[in-house]
This record gives C-alpha cells, structure tokens and sequence, in this order.
C-alpha cells in the first residue's frame, strides 16, 4: 500500500480519495492504469482547482483587473519517473466513447536535428490524434520546459490524472489540468519554478500546443490562488495584487447552465479578435506607430500611451475620440486591406468572417472599471446597500457578455431567474463567466441563502429539464497545496 511520505493531503477530500484511488489501481476499469506505475518507486502528486469567474472575465486579454475564487472542485495528478524515455498517460476521466482513456509518446518525438521542435509541429502533432487530443493539456508541459527553460528530460515520466472539475462549463477544467500537470513534472523533475512563471508556462500549453487563445486568469488561479478568497489579478500582463477575502456575510456560488462551452469555440475568438481589430482601429486613430510583420497577419503597434493595454483607455475618453469612429462590424477580408492585422499573436482573422467592432471593443474598456469598483466595494464593511451595488454590477457585466454575442438562453435564463429571487430571498446578482457562450452563471447572495440558490437550480430544471451542477467551496491553488510524496510501504515496520 501507498502511503504519505512528504507532505500532505491538508485534510482536502479530493486528495485522500485520489490517493485510495491509487491503492486500488489493479481494480481500475482503465486496463492502462492497472499496471500503470512500479511499485519499487515513489509517486508525487500535484492538485489544482477550477475557478468561478467573479468579474472581469473575457476582458483579461485587454488587460482588465480579474476576480477569481478557486473552486473546491479540482484536478490531481499523479507522476512516477521512468528510466524509459517516454510519456505515458492515463485518463480517469475520459469518458467520452470519442476518447481514449490513454496516451503514449516518446519524448523524443519532441526532438528534431538534436532541439526542440517548434510550437507549431507540436500543436500538428497532437491535432493528429483527436482521440487523444487532451493529452497535448499534459505532455504539452515537456515541451514547453524544453523550449522556455532549456530543460532537458533524461527519464520519462507515467502520468495518472483525475479530476472533479467538470468539462465544458466555463470553470477552466483546461487550466486545472495544466497547472496541476505542470506542477507535477517541475517538481519530479526538480525544477524550482515561481508559481506566477508556472501560469505564464501553462499558458502557453493552451495557446501554442492545444490551441485555444485564452487569457491569463484561469492558470493563475489555479497555480496562486487562496481558499475564499479573491484572486486579484491586474493583467499586464500577470501582475498579482493582495486577494480579497470574502466576508462572511457573502458568499459565491456558480451554477451550470449545461450549454457545453469551450475557450476555442468560434464565438469566444471572434470576439476576441473583434476587440484586438477595435484596437487596431483606435491606435491608428490616435496616431501611433505601427510596424508589421512579414508573413502573417500579426502587426506591432508602439503604444507608449496605453502601455498597449485596450483597457487604459479610459469610458470618457473612449466615448468622446474614439467610439464615434468605430464600425459596429467589419469584414475580415476589409479589415486586412486596410489595417494589415492586429497584436494579437494568437489568433488569425478570417479573411471571410464578419466580426463585431463597437460591442467587443467597448466590453473591456468599461468591464476593467466595473470590476475595479467591485474590488472597492468588497474591501468595506458590507451592508445592504453595497450588496445592491455589487449586484449591480454583474448584471452590467452580464448584458455587456450579450452586447458582444456571447450570451446563451441557457445563461441567460439561470441570471433572469436570479433577478426574480432577488434580494428579498438573499440573492443579489449574476452573471455569466469565463469566455460565455454557455458554461456557468456566478451567483452573489448571502451566507444564509443557499436554500436560494437550490430553488433557482430547481426551477431551471423544471423550465429546461436540465438539472444543474452547483459550484459551492473553495480550496487552494497548487502553489499553497505543493506536491505529496507517495512510497509503497509493505509491512507495518517499515
């Protein structure tokens, strides 16, 4: 039987049941992960948790302030060294018949004339396989270690993954993944990596290997973030401020809409390029420099005035020099011939695809500001009175989500039912999270009005016939959980 030999659980439920799960492998459904580690070794676990978008949401990539709680919900990950070369993961989550519970590669396939491959053979490289695409969520950490630490791997690694953060409901079940993935191949390999850098690593994972231009939030979350409290992030790129503590008089609760959402998802791109294109459009109107690079549609803009940040641009001056100007759309093909392309490195504009301009642009400008005054409001005394503003304030985030096309009648329904309970039964805002378009509402209410909350799940189940999952607790980012060692110990003696 394994047991604890450094480190510790911190009374966390996730983490005891994970490491059960462990002692019971040769009873697994997974055939893979039966046989999976040697017993002769010791095993290390990391763990990082989901995330409720409070505030601040698809605005991180424009530089916005963000609110985030890590979840209770989680991901855990186990990795045992291998004196093989090669990676080999298995899936207890994979349950979906398109997807195969386990991967296997060598690592040298991450090598070619002696270095790295680049970012882009790896992405091609895992996009072959779409049964095991979400593989690239873990091995991705090898290569990206390879190439931003020159860190080369001698051992391989066998990787066991678990996770209670559900997929496709907007709570960054991606970020979980490689945060907790990439924690575990730093710290079995012993490479000392501050937790922010470790997000920063993580993103990369996500934009450059898997493929999905998201922004920085969800990683740090789950790499820094604090049991109940508000991780406060400035992004400009990833500057960390004090976290809020919740007081004791509120809490946040998320519910499931159950429309399925996804970062990469056609809705959430388009609108991030529209506000780049937004960006793109005011730069020239203010005058700034601009260089292009050759070969692809990505350009510079020297922005000395906005640090290059779309959110610096402050409402009043937004709406006197630059909204007047703005297109409310524009096609991509237009938008090329006269503005070449945008600074945004992670996404390319469809030359055929029409995009919105005026909504996506003005989403951030105005999201950056709601979110700082919620910020100010939770660090006063809470009264009734501050409640209604904080609730308030979701609500103009939420119908911004819908201005810019990222609404869903799910979401949508799960916020109007919200503001029919009002405050009169304890609840005082919501609003759609993460990248919209589905996933999950974040709910505003007080302490006592979790009774509330389940009633607002029930009616939407009697309306829609979807149950809904309910996001309540909070725990910590893998950066305060550290890693666990495991040793396979066969008598009481040793």
């Amino acid at each position: 039987m394994y047991k604890i030999v450094n480190g510790t659980t911190h009374g966390l439920a996730d983490a005891e049941n994970f490491i059960k799960l462990i002692n019971t492998l040769d009873q697994n459904p997974v055939p893979e992960a039966r046989c999976l580690f040697d017993p002769d070794k010791e095993i290390l676990i990391s763990r990082a948790p989901g995330r409720l978008d409070v505030m601040g949401g698809i605005a991180d990539y424009s530089g916005s302030l963000v609110l985030q709680l890590p979840l209770k919900e989680a991901t855990l990950v186990a990795i045992q060294l291998d004196t093989e070369r090669n990676i080999k993961i298995a899936s207890l989550c994979a349950k979906e018949k398109e997807r195969s519970a386990y991967f296997e590669m060598a690592l040298d396939d991450f090598i070619q004339n002696k270095k790295p491959i680049d970012y882009q053979s790896a992405n091609k490289y895992f996009h072959k396989r779409p049964r095991t695409h979400w593989a690239a969520y873990v091995a991705g950490a090898f290569i990206v270690l390879m190439k931003e630490r020159a860190f080369q791997f001698k051992w391989g690694a066998r990787i066991l993954i678990h996770s209670d953060v559900p997929e496709g409901k907007g709570v960054s079940s991606s970020a979980a993944l490689e945060v907790a993935a990439m924690s575990a191949v730093a710290s079995a390999y012993n490479i000392a990596i501050p937790s922010p850098e470790l997000a920063i690593l993580c993103q990369k994972v996500e934009n450059l290997i898997v493929g999905a231009p998201c922004g920085i939030m969800d990683q740090m979350t789950a790499a820094c973030g604090k049991s109940s409290q508000l991780l406060t992030l400035l992004c400009q790129p990833a500057v960390l401020q004090d976290p809020i503590k919740i007081s004791a008089k509120i809490t946040f609760w998320g519910i499931d809409s159950g429309v399925r959402h996804s970062v990469s998802g056609a809705d959430y791109t388009s609108v991030r390029i529209g506000t780049f294109m937004g960006y793109r459009i005011i730069a020239e109107l203010a005058g700034l420099n601009v260089a292009y690079r050759k070969g692809d549609q990505h350009v510079f803009i020297h922005d000395t005035k906005w640090n290059g940040y779309l959110v610096n641009i402050t409402p009043s001056m937004y709406e006197r020099h630059y909204e007047p100007n703005l297109p409310e759309q524009i096609k991509g093909s237009t938008f090329l011939h006269r503005y070449h392309g945008t600074t945004d490195d992670v996404t390319n504009i469809n030359p055929e695809h029409t995009y919105i301009i005026s909504k996506t642009t003005a989403h951030p400008i105005y999201e950056h500001l709601r979110v700082r005054t919620f910020a100010k409001l939770l660090n006063k005394p809470i009264k009734e009175k501050t409640l209604k503003q904080l609730g308030k304030l979701m609500y103009q985030s939420h119908n911004s989500y819908s201005a810019c096309g990222l609404g869903s009648a799910g979401t949508d329904k799960l916020v109007e039912l919200a503001r029919n309970f009002g405050t009169k039964n304890g609840i005082y805002g919501a609003k759609i999270t993460g990248g919209g378009s589905g996933g999950t509402v974040a709910i505003l209410g007080t302490t006592d009005s979790f009774d509330s909350v389940k009633a607002i799940a029930e009616r939407y189940a009697e309306e829609t016939g979807y149950y809904p999952f309910i996001f309540a607790g909070s725990s910590m980012g893998s950066d305060e959980f550290g890693h666990i060692v495991l040793r396979k110990i066969n008598s009481p003696a040793e």
